[in-house]
């Protein structure tokens, strides 16, 4: 659909030669003499562009008009042309949220290349809005999958240390989804508009950590050939995220805790430091106390690292989020490989429900790819998944008890009551033939939320 531009001028000649240029250029176009005129366009069209002559009659001059615009309609840029341009009125203009300002006699190839960059401009911000309002809706907190009592924990303290700027530890074993974390903590916090920078600490080289965090000057050593700023500088404003933060060498630990402390950096090679601004998270899958004990890793270090711990718990103990898990994964691969599953045979959830998960949530994601890339059916099938998995579970019974099966489906039926009554727990409580106070107690030692219902296609 072609951007709508609204040409205002007293001058008939000049407002007609404008509409013609933007009609050739495929732009939809409106006219008006007078202010008035334009305000009344204005208020029943969506238009993106008014080029708008600064002097007029009837009793609105261009600045007035602008004024009106930007209370009808802000999303609406504003250029005014005049032929009596002085120092003053071109900065009134801008000052009061003129886009630009042209003078009399026009370039009509300079006016069209400023409208041309004007909409380019408005469009890239929109998408960025756009992309923003995608990410922090991808990290959202709600994104983190899981209903557990043991996950709800983990969302309560979240919320609690993402509006603050304080230093975040977040622990946990590999594939339990702590850069997730991390980037939740980032995009719920108020430095949510500026840049999240992982870094790796244990996949880049020793020798060029130094230099990839703090940055060097030109000829610090024998391939700097230019200055070069580091991931710290790349962050400023934001949050540098330092994953596996146990695998930072020894010497190196004092530098980040001075630049932690005294919120400056000394790229290599430089004398002067740097003042920065940006928040840290680390993360680790060792236990760094039992580093600091052994002398790997600095005392001081991880008490200013360890304002917070964040500690995410391992698959195995939160299998009730296994199914939760599963059905988000599946719609996941669904749209992407282009598929078309409902869910999967019981005897699949089972022997997903038996099994240890050692490469906790990643390794579970793995084997729904894996099954929805090879599946045949409507339903992922006990074929369908590693031998590892299908094997160990067909010759064997499952591991999972009678207990936590009971619980998976109390859990279940529960949520359905409570979907089917509108959270009424009091009708919920007397379709399920149990008393109310029994329903809360089961509510809470099922980690079901009280205060908001769960569909029964995410349970």
């Amino acid at each position: 659909m072609a951007e709508h531009i609204l040409i205002v001028d007293d001058e008939d000649i000049f407002r007609k030669l404008l509409c013609n240029v933007f009609e050739e250029e495929g732009y939809e176009i409106s006219n008006a003499a007078d202010g008035p005129t334009a305000i009344e366009i204005i208020q029943n069209k969506n238009i993106s562009v008014v080029l708008c002559d600064l002097s007029m009659p009837g009793g609105m001059n261009g600045i007035e008009l602008l004024e009106q615009i930007a209370l009808l309609s802000p999303q609406t840029s504003v250029i005014l042309i005049t032929a009596y341009g002085t120092l003053e009125t071109a900065i009134e203009a801008l000052r009061k949220g003129a886009y630009d300002y042209i003078l009399k006699p026009i370039i009509i190839e300079d006016v069209i290349l400023k409208v041309k960059h004007l909409l380019e401009r408005k469009q890239l911000v929109l998408e960025n809005q756009w992309l923003k309002l995608e990410i922090q809706q991808k990290y959202d907190f709600q994104n983190i999958i899981g209903k557990s009592e043991a996950m709800q924990k983990v969302y309560r303290l979240l919320k609690k240390v993402s509006p603050t700027d304080s230093n975040v530890l977040i622990t946990g074993e590999s594939g339990t989804g702590k850069e997730l974390v991390a980037k939740a903590i980032h995009y719920n916090s108020p430095r949510r508009n500026e840049r999240f920078v992982p870094v790796e600490c244990g996949t880049i080289p020793s020798d060029l950590l130094e230099s990839e965090l703090f940055g060097h000057a030109k000829g610090a050593f024998t391939s700097a050939f230019r200055d070069k700023d580091g991931l710290f500088k790349a962050a400023e404003g934001g949050t540098l995220f330092l994953d596996e933060i146990g695998e930072l060498p020894f010497n190196l630990q004092a530098k980040l805790l001075r630049s932690i402390e005294e919120k400056e950096i000394r790229p290599v090679g430089e004398t002067i430091p740097i003042k920065i601004d940006l928040r840290f998270i680390a993360a680790t899958n060792i236990d760094i106390s039992d580093a600091v004990k052994k002398g790997l890793f600095r005392e001081d270090l991880f008490y200013r690292l360890n304002v917070v711990e964040v500690k995410i718990p391992p698959l195995r103990e939160r299998k009730e989020d296994i199914p939760l898990l599963v059905k988000y994964f599946i719609t996941k691969y669904n749209k992407k490989l282009n598929r078309n599953f409902k869910s999967m045979e019981n005897n699949v959830i089972n022997a997903l429900l038996s099994y240890d998960w050692r490469g906790n949530v990643r390794e579970l994601e793995n084997v729904i790819e894996r099954a929805t890339i090879l599946g045949e059916s409507e339903l992922i099938t006990l074929q369908d998944l590693p031998t590892y998995l299908s094997e160990k579970y067909q010759s064997s019974e499952p591991s999972i008890s009678l207990r936590e099966t009971k619980k998976i489906y109390e859990r279940q039926r529960i949520i359905r009551m409570l979907e089917e009554t509108g959270n009424d727990k009091k009708r919920a409580a007397e379709m399920l033939g149990i008393g109310l106070s029994s329903l809360y107690r089961k509510m809470e030692e099922l980690g079901i939320p009280l205060d908001e219902v769960i569909p029964e296609n995410e349970s």
